[in-house]
């Protein structure tokens, strides 16, 4: 009997059949069970990137033609917030041409306290400081004027120049600003520690300060002419005393 070995050895090799002829329908549903999750996970990286780029870009979204900074310890009500907005809108102009005036307010809210909200004061502090850097906030609501200007020294004088540090920052009080005060900006509701409390918008920001950008040569906002007609706006009138 031959060996297994030797049957092997001597056996009658032929060539290997040829693989059927495929159709391209065939190719492509071959093509296709082989490829389709590397194909489904380049489309996410796609989309992915694609979205990054159309929110750098801002493609898309509504761009505001005023920004204000608020920068204070306690956050304004959302309809104090929205008021606001709507008393600069009421008065300002489409500043970037895009057919519409929007106003944007940014609250910033910052405490020297150590407590369980400092981490969050320290986000707000990044966040403000961004602000700052790409020049986005013209207009800014300050609980304390003099504070902020020690400590960013970004606030323009009485003729739109950047002010100098080591002095008191130029700013208005709202209450003093007839195009401001005169407004009738409704009322506000809001929950404190379980208990409803309402007031007057105006009431709320009396108190508060109106100041404006101040801007180096090589750095400005790109509605800063805008901008400027809105401030002298604003504060027709008003007693800087």
């Amino acid at each position: 009997m031959a060996s297994e070995y030797l049957n092997w050895k001597f056996r009658d090799v032929g060539p290997d059949p040829l693989p059927p002829v495929l159709t391209p329908r065939q190719k492509w549903r071959n093509w296709w069970h082989y490829h389709k999750w590397h194909m489904a996970a380049g489309a996410a990286a796609c989309l992915m990137v694609a979205d990054i780029a159309r929110s750098a870009l801002g493609l898309g979204q509504i761009q505001p033609d005023y920004q204000i900074a608020y920068v204070g310890e306690t956050a304004l009500p959302d309809q104090t917030a929205a008021a606001v907005e709507e008393a600069f809108a009421a008065l300002g102009g489409d500043a970037n041409g895009d057919g519409q005036t929007v106003v944007q307010l940014h609250q910033y809210l910052l405490t020297d306290s150590m407590d369980e909200n400092a981490e969050y004061a320290y986000a707000n502090q990044i966040t403000l400081m961004g602000d700052l850097e790409d020049c986005d906030s013209y207009f800014f609501l300050l609980e304390d004027c003099e504070t902020f200007q020690v400590d960013y020294a970004v606030l323009a004088g009485p003729d739109g120049s950047l002010s100098d540090p080591e002095e008191t920052p130029f700013s208005l009080s709202w209450s003093d600003c007839p195009a401001l005060a005169e407004q009738d900006l409704g009322t506000y509701t809001q929950t404190i520690l379980g208990q409803e409390a309402s007031g007057s918008n105006q009431d709320l920001l009396d108190s508060l300060q109106l100041a404006r950008r101040g801007f180096w040569e090589d750095r400005t906002c790109d509605t800063q002419t805008a901008c400027d007609n809105l401030w002298n706006i604003l504060t027709k009138g008003a007693d800087p005393a």
